[in-house]
């Protein structure tokens, strides 16, 4: 029986981010995959900066990102093609060192986690393969897997198993999670087409066609690509809806069928759900296995990908040391309430594009002086877990810094939480201790004494654990 350290059910970005995080530490991964190979059609569209940043820490943005654009915002007009709300991504760097949202094609960003996992010998890939059942063991999980060509059954053992494997995750159903449904369940047609020309009359932007009797999404994706997604209700023929005829006579005010050609079209579901358990022993739920969103934030990969950064680094904890029940325990309460609020506001979202909610979508919306009002995105901190709650800055990003030599702080601390202290301090500190001075990176001595701390525990995923005054050189202690 083959024995692995990890094991991953679904190779979609949730999947692939997860299993390049591990295998940068060296640890063996088995990805178990039912498919033969990706889907090579559209589906996730868009992803911001703190996403982006994992990428990075992967090592796959440089050969990324040309297959990226940056997206300019999005607007919600109402029937008379009025502007009502305003939500801006302004082009500039934000804390996490890249530009707020990025636009992409799903399948771009599948063959470069794919590929970058080449570069690791100890990474294996299963694929036309399902699991049947699990069986938890003292230190591991017991995996009876099935060829889906042969229908050969085997069992495999590893220390984790973590189901990537979506809205339908069998692995879900194995440790008996209920999805508990959060109010917005609403049939989409999703359009993706590719223009055989540039047509410049069409947004560069996302717009949001808030309207009661059909609201519609159109995004301006990467090179040609365009989709619209429209609601339909219950009473409408599926099969009629996404005929051609149906479909280009919708596209009638936007474009001509001698203007574009039809990729991708299909039928959602878009619901708010979420899983009451992510967690059984060491089987773990991450991505749509664990929650579900509509799209009008973007943020459903996002979400995902997420998970994986938060989950990855305490795995490794616990594959480098010993199992940890009460570390691995906050994954989900630190996950749980961060993706409940992308979740909630993307409700107040949708019922504002179909016309029955109404703008304040967030706390973060104002009206300039013409009354037009503006949104801003939403950072929500982390879930109470690691670190003192009453700590203000515990859950928060921290920031990308630059080191003096022109590389990222971040690569100093991807596998395991560094302490930052104060350069007044750094005379003072004994040498067994692994620290940075706060001189080391630029910008970092301004940002500490903005925020009046003399020092920091930073996470491997970017997160501050803790945060102190150093008073008295005896507290150092406290976050030692």
């Amino acid at each position: 029986m083959k024995k692995y350290d990890v094991a991953i059910v679904g190779f979609g970005p949730t999947g692939g981010t997860l299993a390049n995080l591990l295998a940068l530490q060296g640890f063996s991964i088995l990805i178990i995959e039912k498919e033969k190979s990706f889907y090579p059609l559209p589906r996730a569209v868009h992803f911001d900066d703190e996403i982006m940043r994992v990428f990075q820490t992967i090592g796959i943005t440089d050969k990324f990102l040309k297959h990226t654009i940056i997206n300019k915002g999005t607007k919600f007009v109402n029937s008379k093609n009025q502007v009502v709300l305003d939500w801006p991504r302004p082009r500039s760097i934000t804390e996490n060192g890249w530009y707020p949202s990025y636009r992409f094609h799903q399948p771009d960003l599948e063959r470069k986690l794919r590929r970058r996992l080449k570069d690791f010998k100890k990474v294996s890939v299963m694929q036309s393969t399902k699991v049947n059942s699990l069986k938890e063991e003292k230190s591991s999980v017991k995996i009876f897997i099935e060829n889906i060509n042969n229908n050969k059954i085997s069992e495999i053992r590893a220390k984790y198993i973590i189901g990537c494997d979506g809205a339908r995750s069998t692995i879900r159903k194995q440790i008996k999670a209920k999805f508990q449904n959060l109010g917005f369940t609403q049939k989409w047609a999703v359009v993706d087409l590719i223009l055989k020309k540039n047509k410049k009359e069409l947004p560069d932007r996302t717009i949001q066609y808030s309207n009661s009797k059909r609201p519609a999404t159109y995004c301006r994706n990467v090179g040609k690509r365009r989709r619209w997604e429209f609601a339909i209700n219950n009473a409408e023929s599926e099969k009629k809806v996404l005929s051609n005829s149906y479909i280009w006579n919708f596209l009638k005010p936007w474009l001509k069928p001698s203007e574009a050609s039809l990729e991708r079209k299909t039928i959602y579901t878009f619901q708010s759900a979420i899983s009451k358990k992510w967690k059984k022993g060491r089987v773990f739920l991450a991505g749509d296995a664990a929650h579900l969103m509509p799209p009008f934030m973007g943020q459903g990969m996002c979400a995902g990908v997420r998970d994986a950064s938060n989950l990855a680094w305490k795995i490794a904890y616990c594959l480098k040391n010993n199992h940890s029940e009460k570390l691995l325990n906050t994954y989900q309460s630190e996950r749980y309430s961060n993706v409940i609020e992308y979740i909630k506001t993307t409700v107040k979202m949708g019922e504002f594009v179909n016309a029955v909610g109404t703008s304040n979508i967030t706390g973060e919306v104002s009206s300039t002086q013409n009354g037009q009002k503006s949104m801003k995105s939403i950072k929500p901190k982390l879930g109470k877990g690691l670190g003192k709650i009453n700590d203000k800055n515990r859950g928060k990003i921290f920031p990308q810094f630059k080191l003096k030599n022109g590389k990222s702080l971040d690569n100093k601390f991807f596998d395991k939480p560094l302490l930052i202290i104060s350069s007044k301090y750094k005379k003072k500190l004994p040498k067994k201790i692994n620290y940075i001075n706060s001189n080391t990176a630029k910008g970092l001595n301004e940002y500490m004494l903005n925020l009046k701390i003399d020092a920091f525990v930073v996470r491997p995923d970017r997160f501050i654990l803790n945060s102190i005054n150093l008073n008295k050189f005896d507290s150092l202690k406290k976050i030692i």
